[in-house]
């Protein structure tokens, strides 16, 4: 993949992303691989049956087989796009790019529970809470939703911002996209369930793959992010190397725990979901409760942890670029 992609079309899609949030429309990516994957599975399911074993097999070749596919259409597109102009090709890319991401996605869904909780009440603030969350929310109180606000941008900033810009700077829109597949595999199949405790694990398995390095480089961004806006760029990092590990996912305690030392709050915790207990450990066990004033630090420490990942890639990119290296030859 050409420098420039890494580079320049990455920060033209990061900027869009800032400027006009996650588009809803019927014909975003994202929901043609929801649906996808909705009419998908029950064909693999057929040809599983009741073993389980069978129904793990047919989960792994029902996500490799989807992931494949959305890498192969992407490359297949900007490669035409590439035939008819570079330009084309790059305009492709950035738009590409520009779904995968959720920064400004991310902080209106947070900012709408914090308005709701400071204006509307606490079953307004659930209703709004439960579109970005996979947890119960009809059990929680008010510092619950907060602090599930909270812990739903620490963990988003990694897979709503860090690995979709990783993956786009590695492999250009066609990584990017096969991210964003994984991502949504993950989100719609696994889980720790009767109906997809089989036939979800693999997916599950490969979003913890994908995530592992960008969940770990986050920290470092997180903690000088932190120190640039309060000041607590050593307590973001001793609490992310202390607890990030005391998380049932291997990869969400990391950003989680940094986020806890920055803003000095407990996260974690056991939550419901799909009617079960599931006990979690507390993040930051030394600090207090979340507040609602949290929720806006959470978004600006997000953002800049953002914009400070960028300028890391570009840098990184600009290094390896070939001198002379332009529109006209990638």
């Amino acid at each position: 993949m050409e420098c420039f992609t890494s580079c320049y079309i990455v920060a033209v899609a990061f900027i869009l992303d800032l400027i006009l949030g996650d588009p809803h429309f019927a014909h975003h990516p994202i929901r043609y691989m929801g649906k996808a994957i909705t009419i998908s599975e029950p064909h693999f399911r057929k040809w599983a049956g009741t073993s389980r074993l069978r129904l793990s097999v047919a989960g792994a070749l029902f996500s490799i087989t989807l992931i494949s596919c959305v890498y192969g259409l992407t490359s297949a597109l900007t490669g035409i796009a590439g035939i008819i102009h570079p330009a084309c090709k790059a305009a492709l890319e950035i738009v590409m790019i520009y779904f995968c991401l959720s920064a400004r996605g991310l902080e209106d869904a947070a900012t709408e529970v914090c308005d709701a909780l400071n204006q509307m009440g606490l079953q307004d603030a659930k209703e709004k809470l439960a579109l970005i969350v996979g947890r119960d929310v009809r059990p929680l109180s008010k510092e619950g939703v907060t602090r599930a606000a909270v812990e739903t941008v620490a963990e988003n900033l990694v897979d709503g911002v860090i690995s979709p810009l990783f993956f786009a700077a590695v492999g250009g829109a066609p990584l990017a996209m096969a991210y964003k597949m994984v991502n949504t595999l993950d989100s719609m199949i696994g889980y720790r369930n009767e109906m997809y405790e089989d036939f979800g694990k693999a997916a599950a398995r490969i979003d913890d793959v994908a995530n592992f390095i960008p969940a770990r480089l986050s920290v470092p961004v997180i903690s000088a992010a932190a120190q640039i806006l309060s000041g607590r760029g050593v307590c973001s990092m001793k609490t992310a190397i202390r607890e990030g590990a005391n998380h049932s996912s291997p990869n969400a305690g990391y950003p989680e725990a940094a986020y806890a030392g920055t803003l000095g709050v407990r996260l974690g915790g056991p939550n419901y979901y799909h009617g079960s207990l599931v006990s979690k450990p507390y993040i930051g066990t030394e600090f207090g409760e979340v507040r609602i004033g949290h929720i806006r630090k959470a978004c600006d420490l997000m953002y800049l942890s953002s914009f400070l990942w960028l300028v890391i890639l570009i840098f990184l990119s600009d290094r390896n670029m070939p001198t002379g290296l332009s529109l006209r030859n990638t």
